[in-house]
Formats: structure tokens, C-alpha cells, sequence
């Protein structure tokens, strides 16, 4: 062979080789135009097909906890209608996932349609222009939830603003029993007759609910977090007397200022809040509708993505519910043993003061001492690694067993939206990070 035979022949091979690798590439990173294709970070969009993978910290930017199966769902669930929940980021990102739960139901969930998009506008069905995403799981775009079980979508490609409203979207032809739901979201979502799940316009989905169904996290892949903070909480967390659908919760507060203020931690805040939440005792039924806070934490806190910190804003339920308990010392051991169980993942445990609520129709002068005998031990620090003084930032004054007038809700238990904001306000968000333990 001659050397420029020779020259020939390598200059060949190596154009075959840049050909299959091209080909190679674009068959895995394959555009997303209603197609089944995925990769690691999921569908590309059209005009990105070509785009580097991304790259970042897996973090939580929304996540509600299931609380329960939804009452007139016990048999057909939510058969050949689709479900469009509108759920609000406290992060952004450049991929997203989504996990479903079938928690609260009696048999399996087929989910043989699903999507994510970003909202054309606050409180609306509608999806932005090219945003619209089919969402497949294990590269399938159906997928069947055992139930008490849940199910991560694979990551789909799309850059999800931070604080922002997202659509996620799901269609289930078939009766599943109990609707896993999370009944007080603050925010009203949407629903549709038929498969609807790829309308971008929302002109179908004329059915309004103020319930959150199937969905409890939206995931980001972020540059802008280094992980999550996860607020374990009840109705005060949840938010049931903050405005509908102008994300007024302290927890929303919170996420706004770990985003804007310099120096502060650079994390995701996901609301994990169920109103009437108590830390020891489950509410009716098998599997129990809302769970208890020790039940719940593996679940609901310590697996959730890219958790750094958590808050524990829990207890008052304990004091007021029927049978109250009566005891503050088993109150506080619940709320240490929530405390070891977060030290055991290396995770940061911030904890709250229980606020008043003389006035409300709970209130009993013996449930008051309760209360004030488990704030002392919060504020020993012997329960967190640190706390935060709700009950100091919003009482009154000149009557510290009531919440002041300016934050107060009215039913004196829940605060009004200036109450929830003063709540964020009174965070040090030094106390988020570090990993130094309590002495429990």
C-alpha cells in the first residue's frame, strides 16, 4: 500500500467514526415532538437537541404530602378524566421530575398519559408556548402504581423559572379507588373530560378543585441551590388561611428570602405541612389518613431530594385535638426523636416554638400551661440544633396566650397573611446551615 493509499484510508475511517459518533449522539438526545424518546436528563426540545447535558444539584422546588384518599373517590378515582394540578417553585432550574403517589389507594393507578409545563400566567390552566413536556417513566410514557406506592417520572429537559406557577398533568383511563390527595393546596388546579394531558391551551379544563392529586414533588436539576430545606408542619405550614393562589405561605416567604438575601443558604423549600398534623397519633383509617409526623418522616422529609436542613413546626394539634395530650414531656419526645432521626442522614434540625391561641374554641386554661411548658424546653436548647420563636415574634404583648390582632387570621389559631410573612421574617437563616447536634 502506498503512503498516500495509506492517508486515503485513515482520513476515511476517521470521517466514519465522527459519522456513527454524530449519530450515535443525536439517537440518544433525540427531540421531543410528542415522540417516546428520553435521556439521562430527558426529551430535548426541538430547537435544543443539540445542547450539552445539564449539569447541577438534584433539588426540591414544590412537594406537598399526601394526606389522605379523597371522599366520593372510592371507587372510580378519577377514571377517563385528567387532572391538571398547578403547583408554585421555589427554585429553578434545567430539568424536571415529577413523582406521583397512589399512597391512598386500594388498587393500582395506571397513569397512561402525563406532561409538565411551565404556566402562561399565574392561576391559569394554560401552558407558556413551548414549554409543554410528555413525561415517561423508565423510558415508557405510561406507568402503573401499585397501591401504598409511589413513582418518579424520568427527567424531562425544560428550563423551570423559580417562583413561578408549573402545570403537571396526568390522565388515568381506568377506576383506581381512593384518590391519593392533598386537600387544603391554597391554589386551584384543573380538570378535564378525556385525555388532555398535551393541551397547552386549558380551553378543556373548565372543572376547578382547590385539591392537589397524585402529584407531591417537582424536582429540578439547579445551579442556582446547593439542596433543600424541608418543612414539616401542620396547618400553619399548609397555609389554610393564607390568600388562594397568591402563595402567602410562610413557607413561600421563606423560600423568597433564601433566594434574594445575600449570604443566605442557597436551597430549595419544600412545604411538607398537613393541616391537622399532630406528631403522635395517625388520624382514621388503613392506610391512616394524616399520618403522623413520626409516621411520615422517612417519607415525607428524609427522602426527598437534595435535603440539607429541616424545619420541625409541629405540635400544637397534639395540645388541641381530641384525646389532647395532656403530657408536654411526650410532646417533646416526639419532637427529639424527629430531631435523632434527621441526625442520623447528617441533616440540620431547626425547630419552632408553638404559638398561642386563646380565643380559639380549642382553648382551654390547662392546654395554655401545656403549651408554655413545651416551648421552655424548645427554648433549652435540648430538643433542636436550633429554634425559631414563632411564639415570641407573634404574640401579643400585652397578652402573650393570644396571637396580636395585625397577624391574625381571625380564629386566632391561624395567622393572617402579614402573620405567615412575619413568621419567614423572624427566620435567622444562619441557623439552616451547620451541623453541629443538640445534646438531646
Amino acid at each position: 500500500m502506498t503512503k498516500r493509499h495509506g492517508y486515503a484510508l485513515l482520513a476515511a475511517v476517521a470521517a466514519l467514526v465522527v459519522v456513527i459518533s454524530a449519530a450515535i449522539y443525536l439517537g440518544v438526545s433525540g427531540a421531543f415532538d410528542g415522540s417516546d424518546s428520553t435521556v439521562s436528563a430527558g426529551p430535548r426540545h426541538p430547537q435544543n437537541s443539540a445542547a450539552p447535558a445539564s449539569t447541577g444539584t438534584w433539588s426540591g422546588s414544590w412537594s406537598a404530602s399526601p394526606a389522605g384518599g379523597e371522599p366520593g373517590t372510592e371507587t372510580d378515582g378519577l377514571a377517563g378524566r385528567t387532572v391538571r394540578n398547578v403547583v408554585h417553585t421555589s427554585i429553578g432550574g434545567t430539568s424536571a421530575r415529577i413523582t406521583f403517589s397512589n399512597l391512598f389507594g386500594q388498587q393500582p393507578l395506571s397513569i397512561t398519559h402525563a406532561s409538565v409545563a411551565v404556566a402562561a400566567a399565574p392561576n391559569t390552566p394554560a401552558a407558556a408556548a413551548g414549554t409543554l413536556r410528555r413525561l415517561t417513566f423508565g423510558g415508557n410514557t405510561s406507568v402503573v402504581i401499585p397501591a401504598g406506592s409511589q413513582a418518579m417520572s424520568d427527567a424531562v429537559r425544560l428550563h423551570v423559572p423559580h417562583d413561578a406557577d408549573m402545570l403537571v398533568t396526568s390522565y388515568s383511563p381506568t377506576p383506581s379507588g381512593p384518590v391519593t390527595y392533598h386537600p387544603q393546596a391554597r391554589q386551584m388546579s384543573y380538570v378535564a373530560q378525556g385525555d388532555r394531558a398535551e393541551d397547552a391551551t386549558g380551553a378543556p379544563f373548565t372543572q376547578q378543585t382547590p385539591f392537589w392529586r397524585y402529584v407531591t414533588a417537582l424536582d429540578v436539576l439547579s445551579n442556582e441551590s446547593d439542596g433543600t430545606v424541608v418543612v414539616i408542619g401542620d396547618s400553619l405550614t399548609d397555609g389554610v388561611t393564607s390568600t388562594v393562589g397568591a402563595n402567602r405561605r410562610w413557607t413561600d416567604d421563606l423560600a423568597d428570602r433564601l433566594r434574594d438575601e445575600n449570604g443566605a443558604a442557597r436551597y430549595g423549600v419544600v412545604n411538607q405541612g398537613i393541616s391537622g398534623n399532630r406528631i403522635l397519633s395517625d388520624g382514621l383509617g388503613r392506610p391512616a389518613n394524616n399520618p403522623s409526623g413520626l409516621s411520615r418522616f422517612d417519607r415525607d422529609v428524609l427522602d426527598r431530594s437534595g435535603v440539607k436542613a429541616v424545619v420541625i413546626a409541629l405540635g400544637v394539634n397534639d395540645i388541641l385535638r381530641n384525646p389532647h395530650q395532656n403530657d408536654p414531656d411526650k410532646i417533646v419526645e416526639g419532637l427529639r426523636e424527629l430531631t435523632r432521626q434527621a441526625h442520623t442522614r447528617g441533616l440540620r434540625v431547626v425547630g419552632a416554638t408553638l404559638m398561642p391561641f386563646q380565643g380559639h374554641r380549642g382553648y382551654e386554661p390547662r392546654l395554655e400551661g401545656v403549651r408554655q411548658a413545651v416551648n421552655a424546653q424548645i427554648r433549652s436548647g435540648k430538643v433542636f440544633d436550633e429554634f425559631v420563636d414563632f411564639d415570641k415574634a407573634l404574640r401579643d404583648p400585652y397578652n402573650p396566650r393570644k396571637l396580636l390582632p395585625a397577624y391574625d387570621s381571625g380564629d386566632h389559631l391561624h395567622p393572617s397573611d402579614s402573620g405567615f410573612r412575619r413568621m419567614a421574617d423572624t427566620f435567622n437563616l444562619t441557623t439552616l446551615k451547620g451541623s453541629t447536634p443538640a445534646e438531646l
